[in-house]
């Protein structure tokens, strides 16, 4: 009899902390719509093409598709953006776009989430990032991706002209915002000499600057939380992580040192993530929802967005780590290049089963 009493007591206990976890999660995502992020970012234009299967193609052995649908969706740092837009953030997007109509798109999904685009420089002679996915499949049957065709500019020259502009306008309107988001994907828009430049005359103050930077982490100076991939750590440091936990937790406290982070999320794709903290222990997260995902395209940018949204609605890195969790969680169960929305988000924090597209 004492011993059932003791297990009633620890199961009121258990639903008493989980209660509490619950409400804190809630109340950051509550004051999403109190922030303001601003995002200094290599804009990308995300293009599916989808075709019916018709038939083998004579001249070679390869499938025919008839062309059904086409839709452009921003991608990279523009995805990024839009992930801030749908969790209730006040977004403030710092880029660069063509002249083209793949820019054009872009700009145009921006204004129909009511974005501001006046930190985005609009270039003649200039193609805008462009990754284009062919989809197949038959009317009701699963899509599946064939072929990427990516159009990449030359990236911009650290003299180019627009990069005043670019300094400008994420001067401008860090002053007005909580946080920054730097999405690095490599194209000349956010590069550590441009965050220098930024924060040389003061405007960051002590504000989160959080980096998604796929190749060059360790040039960056000034960050204060990073989210990369645990591939993106092993390139970084030149180490092989795999299934060694020791050197899973080694690694992120070098980079926590090396780059003097206050904060590191490191995500494992189905292994949930890990976020360190300075002078704290690490927390490793399982992943939210089912291991069996349908896309994962863009899911870095969703983590980083959601990240980046709680440090800068006040909340800790454990707390913060959680939310971007079940945010990852729930964007990988949707096709293409998504967002997940505050609704979403709360309704997985309760509990519930989130309906994916």
């Amino acid at each position: 009899m004492r011993q059932s009493r003791v297990a009633e007591a620890r199961d009121a206990q258990s639903m008493n902390k989980t209660a509490k976890e619950t409400e804190r999660l809630r109340r950051v995502v509550e004051a999403f719509s109190d922030v303001t992020v601003t995002v200094l970012g290599d804009l990308v234009a995300d293009e599916f093409i989808f075709g019916e299967i018709s038939r083998v193609s004579r001249e070679a052995p390869v499938l025919i598709l008839k062309h059904r649908e086409r839709t452009v969706v921003p991608g990279g740092g523009g995805n990024a953006v839009m992930n801030l837009a749908d969790l209730g953030v006040t977004v403030l997007p710092v880029g660069v776009v063509g002249d083209d109509e793949p820019g054009r798109l872009l700009l145009e999904r921006f204004k129909e989430k009511k974005i501001s685009i006046g930190g985005i420089v609009k270039l003649k002679n200039h193609t805008t990032t462009t990754k284009t996915r062919i989809l197949a499949g038959m009317a009701h049957t699963a899509r599946q991706q064939v072929v990427r065709v990516d159009r990449e500019p030359e990236p911009l020259s650290e003299v180019h002209p627009a990069l005043l502009e670019l300094i400008a306008s994420a001067r401008k309107f860090a002053k007005a915002s909580d946080a920054m988001l730097v999405s690095d994907y490599g194209y000349g828009a956010a590069t550590p000499r441009l965050l220098t430049f930024v924060r040389s005359d003061g405007s960051l103050g002590d504000m989160p600057v959080t980096l998604d930077s796929r190749y060059r982490m360790l040039e960056y100076t000034g960050v204060t939380a990073a989210t990369p991939n645990e591939p993106e750590v092993e390139a970084a440091l030149g180490v092989k992580i795999g299934a060694d936990h020791g050197a899973l937790l080694s690694s992120g406290k070098k980079l926590m040192d090396e780059m003097q982070l206050q904060s590191l999320l490191v995500t494992r794709g189905s292994e949930g993530m890990v976020a360190f903290e300075s002078e704290n222990e690490p927390v490793e997260i399982p992943i939210y929802g089912s291991d069996q995902v349908t896309d994962v395209t863009g899911a870095g940018d969703t983590v980083i967005a959601t990240f980046t949204a709680a440090l800068a609605a006040g909340a800790d890195t454990e707390t913060a780590a959680r939310l971007a969790n079940y945010a990852g969680g729930i964007v990988v169960m949707k096709r293409g290049t998504a967002t997940v929305s505050s609704a979403e988000l709360l309704h997985a924090i309760e509990g519930g089963q989130v309906k994916t597209r």
